[in-house]
């Protein structure tokens, strides 16, 4: 028999730089794009991977070639508990980023927050002063975020210390208008179905399945030396030429596989419910369990494994000549994943 090949594909040794393990498990929000509206809004959310299951719905899309169709396709299924506006902070644009002005926070937090933060001691803070400050230091340039913790008691994810994750405020003609929106939530539980709407296109931001150390054979996709090769068989045959004299970055080379903060740009909403009876298959999902409460299907894949968080926005790159209507499912897939 001859020596055995593999001719998996290679996965874009060029395509993300550095290929390091990601510096938060929570994934980190890079750029949010702001929108023209006249009230203000939140631009994103955030929830826990459940898993996937797969759906028939009619196409609704009339630049799509399949519209008025009925199609079967994958959905992921991510729970979103309610965040909770602890608080509020206030950056100012400079020629070096941005640059935290003050923050505001609630006066009665969550107890589990402790868990992740030192809280503030309530007799000593003053919330009005505070607010006076801040309402003097909005100018043009301030850009508005609240400050969000997570509720994972509240899904199927064995963990109570909550994650605090930003999210920016737009729309609105001021930032002044802005930072009274967010007080006026400060506090509060702010649901999926308030940021978000069905059929709706969004950006899902997460970390992907860690793999550990692996070889260039499994983290590239490169082929099997011969069988008489010397050295070895699961390697690169050649790490480059005399000249330059080093080994390019562009070579296959054995590292950490998995574990990226990874970006998947328009995924579609299909729905969006205050029910998981609706979703959950026989038994429930598997490594997860059932969805308890509020719950988004989102067209497609979503990197990271069950029980990651994800974070999701509105999308960066908005389609032209796409109409936000909440697609017509036809059927939902609940049968039993156990394999029985």
């Amino acid at each position: 028999m001859g020596h055995r090949k593999q001719n998996a594909p290679r996965h874009g040794s060029l395509r993300y730089m550095p290929r390091k393990r990601a510096n938060h498990i929570k994934g980190r929000v890079r750029n949010w794009l702001e929108v023209e509206d006249k009230n203000p809004l939140f631009l994103g959310f955030a929830g826990f991977k459940s898993g996937m299951t797969h759906i028939a719905y009619i196409e609704d899309q009339k630049t799509n070639p399949f519209f008025g169709k009925e199609l079967m396709k994958p959905v992921t299924i991510i729970e979103t508990p309610p965040l909770v506006l602890f608080g509020v902070k206030v950056y100012e644009k400079s020629e070096y980023g941005l640059k935290c002005k003050g923050e505001l926070l609630n006066t009665k937090l969550n107890k589990e927050l402790a868990r992740k933060i030192s809280l503030p001691n309530p007799e000593s803070y003053d919330f009005d002063q505070k607010k006076q400050e801040l309402e003097k230091i909005i100018d043009s340039n301030s850009i508005i975020r609240g400050l969000f913790h997570t509720q994972p008691y509240k899904a199927s994810v064995p963990r109570i210390k909550p994650d605090i994750i930003e999210i920016m405020v737009s729309g609105g003609s001021t930032p002044d208008k802005q930072f009274k929106f967010a007080l006026e939530h400060l506090g509060k539980d702010i649901r999926v179905r308030d940021v978000f709407s069905e059929g709706e296109l969004i950006d899902a931001i997460g970390v992907s399945k860690g793999k550990g150390f692996q070889g260039p054979v499994k983290k590239f996709g490169i082929k099997l030396l011969p069988r008489k090769t010397r050295g070895t068989k699961r390697g690169v045959g050649c790490i480059g030429p005399w000249h330059p004299s080093r080994v390019m970055y562009t070579v296959p080379r054995a590292g950490q596989m998995g574990f990226h903060q990874r970006t998947e740009y328009n995924k579609r909403i299909v729905k969006i419910s205050e029910t998981g009876d609706e979703i959950n298959p026989k038994g429930g999902f598997l490594h997860y369990g059932l969805v308890k409460g509020d719950f988004i299907a989102v067209l497609g894949s979503v990197p990271g494994p069950k029980k990651r968080l994800i974070r999701i926005r509105k999308s960066m790159r908005p389609k032209k000549n796409f109409e936000v209507v909440a697609p017509t499912i036809t059927y939902i897939s609940r049968q039993t994943q156990q394999g029985k």
